[in-house]
């Protein structure tokens, strides 16, 4: 005798994890919109303020993103050609993540001498 479970094979149930950390959720986040602000970063990737800016000062620390001001707003720059850090994928590039999920990658904005 066979028992069909209730519950569709086309609908597994969601696990809890994902695929990407929340690193490489904030480097995503970074990629496609160079000029977000950290509440926003927090917003979509679903952490606090103060997680979101830890993180972008943990990519920034191993040189994964750069910031600088325009005007009153920070933006960053994801470093697309550096290697990625664990041994399995040291001889892959953050571009070879990034690119696949984000598309077109925008240009920084300009920097501009207007405050």
């Amino acid at each position: 005798m066979f028992f069909v479970s209730s519950e569709s094979s086309t609908n597994p149930p969601i696990p809890p994890w994902t695929f990407l950390s929340n690193h490489g959720h904030v480097l995503i986040c970074i990629t496609q919109q160079p000029d977000i602000r950290l509440s926003e970063i927090a917003q979509r990737v679903g952490i606090g303020e103060r997680a979101a800016h830890r993180i972008v000062h943990d990519l920034i620390d191993a040189e994964f993103v750069t910031q600088r001001r325009v005007g009153r707003r920070n933006v960053y720059e994801v470093n697309l050609d550096r290697p990625l850090r664990h041994p399995l994928e040291s001889d892959h590039f953050i571009r070879a993540i990034v690119e696949p999920l984000v598309g077109e990658i925008p240009p920084s904005p300009p920097v501009s001498d207007a405050s």
